[in-house]
């Protein structure tokens, strides 16, 4: 029997979702919550194989509420079951660990095909969503991702690839701003920018980045 819980703000989406699966065999609901701060707190009362998860919730959304499962609980999976199609809300949640997307018009026949193939292992994206991807790639107007690297080098504006030379040197935020006379708070502001731009997490991987693309020696 593979354990299921729910976990979205809506009472009327949980117990339509839960009327359809009891009519599956092998399937079984045995929790549900309706946001991912009140999910956190019954997953160690209960055993659970999927999670059956909304993205949009308050006090905790999915996105956040899968990346803490992936963390403790690393043998549960996450099935997102949502309204957004868009690619970039799909990545993000499976970057933060989700085995499986489906949009909410998803039937029921599909919804526990997902349920299977997520709780052995297997990862899954619903149909509706693979054809739109499909027929995106077959546009004529379908140009591929740009080198994730190129991208982030030519995103670096000359000011904070000024910035990054300087940080390389071992200088504060103030000093930085001292030299290159603007203030403290523009620095720091130009510092998260290329943080965000390179995805470098510290001082040290922006030094390694820097070096690594010539920006300095």
């Amino acid at each position: 029997m593979i354990k299921v819980v729910l976990v979205d703000d809506h009472t009327i989406i949980r117990d339509g979702i839960k009327a359809l699966l009891r009519e599956s065999d092998g399937v079984s609901v045995v929790g549900e919550a309706g946001n991912g701060r009140e999910l956190i707190d019954l997953l160690p009362t209960l055993e659970a194989d999927v999670i059956l998860m909304d993205i949009n919730m308050p006090e905790m959304d999915g996105f956040e509420a899968t990346s803490y499962i992936q963390e403790r609980f690393p043998q549960v999976k996450v099935l997102v079951l949502s309204m957004l199609d868009h690619e970039s809300y799909i990545a993000k949640v499976f970057d933060a660990g989700a085995n499986g997307y489906l949009l909410k018009n998803t039937g029921r026949e599909e919804m526990v095909c997902a349920i299977r193939i997520v709780a052995k292992g297997g990862r899954y994206l619903c149909s509706e969503i693979g054809f739109n991807l499909l027929n995106k790639l077959k546009s004529p107007s379908f140009k591929p991702a740009e080198n994730t690297e190129e991208k982030q080098t030519r995103d670096l504006s000359q000011r904070e690839i000024e910035i990054l030379k300087l940080i390389a040197d071992g200088l504060t935020n103030a000093e930085i701003a001292d030299k290159i006379f603007t203030s403290k708070r523009t620095v720091e502001t130009h510092r998260q920018n290329i943080i965000e731009k390179t995805k470098a997490k510290n001082t040290a991987a922006l030094i390694k980045y820097a070096i690594g693309k010539g920006i300095i020696s």
